[in-house]
């Protein structure tokens, strides 16, 4: 098409204005990252319990990115009803307490199957800064993204910092920083030992917490890392939440600048549901979704790293014919050739004398999750030379 001299002097004029300036050169991304997940119940969705009710909800939350502002992503995708919100505050490292608006109104409505994006909030932060979060429960509410750490307070009042912290759902699903130097975004895609179940509660020791520093100590500034974990998650099956293939579009895809995906999933799917009758997925299953998943990926460009499968051997649900399918998906992992490459977090938590199990002193007592200890190992296990592209290289 061609463009006359008014058409060529406006783009001219556009061009060098600041608006158009930062959007040529900064672009957002993901700052901290919480996956969608339906309030958990037992067995009728219905009655799964109320989460809060008229009362406000801290959320201090760590950035993986530095930015220029930021904006808020708040979800009702899985929710059971619309989700009413008002009183959101965000308060930057510099104490400054701003409303948060979605179109300038402060008080929300989101309907079942959406989520919206807040305004930008002119807050600078740093890596690793805190973003101080608060927002207030009007009704009866569900929470309607994973379990992460919040304070909680009654009514519509502010929460001090000392406040109890709780592991419980909310429904702040992203925090996104405008950046000037954009990092590439890593998604740490798993159940709960990629969500950090079993981690100390506000000490960022899950695996994809531990990664990011690692990330940033040796390429600083390059990478971020995303946590789209979520308990009880199956990749074949739907669980307490919408299993991998279905949920690949709202946790990964979504996100902008995603460029590696390190998937660890699968011991949900092939364990029985606690009746040995009635058993799970076989591993010819779960490998067909694997595949399903690296091909979609790759249709991006993502890359794909295969995490082993940890043993679980003394665990409730443990028997030999989820051992034997776990040992064939961790063969299929491993020497496929089908992911980009691979994390053997199975041999760096792997009892020595008892290959089936977790190291006793890297595992929780329910033989399933690790400690504290055993996620720091399995974030050193990954190797960050796999990571290197043009974005950076890291010095080991």
């Amino acid at each position: 098409m061609r463009r006359g001299p008014a058409t060529i002097a406006l783009l001219l004029t556009l061009a060098g204005s600041p608006a158009f300036a930062q959007r040529a050169t900064s672009e957002w991304r993901p700052a901290w990252t919480a996956a969608a997940a339906p309030p958990r119940f037992d067995v009728d969705a219905a009655k799964a319990p109320i989460g809060y009710q008229d009362q406000t909800i801290r959320q201090d939350l760590r950035m993986g990115v530095a930015a220029k502002a930021v904006r808020l992503r708040i979800s009702n995708e899985l929710g059971l009803e619309p989700l009413a919100l008002d009183g959101l505050t965000a308060t930057g490292a510099d104490g400054r307490v701003l409303p948060v608006t979605f179109g300038g109104a402060r008080d929300i409505v989101v309907p079942v199957g959406v989520a919206l994006v807040s305004d930008p909030l002119p807050i600078a932060v740093k890596r690793a800064d805190l973003l101080s979060v608060s927002l207030h429960a009007k009704g009866a509410t569900r929470g309607v993204v994973r379990r992460t750490a919040v304070r909680i307070g009654a009514g519509n009042a502010p929460v001090p910092a000392d406040a109890k912290l709780d592991r419980r759902q909310s429904f702040i699903s992203a925090v996104y920083g405008l950046a000037d130097k954009p990092p590439a975004v890593v998604v740490a895609l798993g159940d709960s030992i990629t969500e950090g179940s079993s981690a100390t509660l506000g000490a960022e020791a899950d695996w994809p917490s531990v990664l990011a520093r690692r990330f940033e100590a040796a390429c600083p500034g390059a990478y971020v890392v995303a946590n789209a974990g979520i308990s009880g998650n199956q990749v074949v099956r739907d669980g307490r939440s919408p299993n991998v293939r279905a949920r690949l579009d709202r946790d990964v895809l979504s996100l902008p600048g995603v460029t590696h995906v390190i998937l660890i999933e699968g011991i949900n799917d092939i364990r029985h549901d606690g009746d040995p009758a009635n058993v799970g997925r076989s591993a010819e299953e779960v490998i067909a979704a694997y595949r399903q998943i690296i091909a979609r990926l790759h249709l991006r460009g993502i890359k794909v790293i295969g995490g082993t499968l940890t043993g679980f051997a003394g665990s409730e649900r443990f028997d030999e014919r989820s051992e034997t399918a776990r040992r064939t998906l961790n063969a299929f992992i491993r020497d496929s050739g089908e992911f980009d490459s691979v994390v053997d977090f199975d041999k760096a938590l792997q009892d020595p004398a008892k290959p089936e199990a977790m190291r006793a002193d890297f595992a929780r007592d329910d033989r399933l999750h690790p400690n504290d200890q055993g996620y720091t190992a399995m974030a050193q296990a990954i190797d960050l030379s796999q990571f290197n592209g043009p974005q950076a290289r890291c010095r080991k």
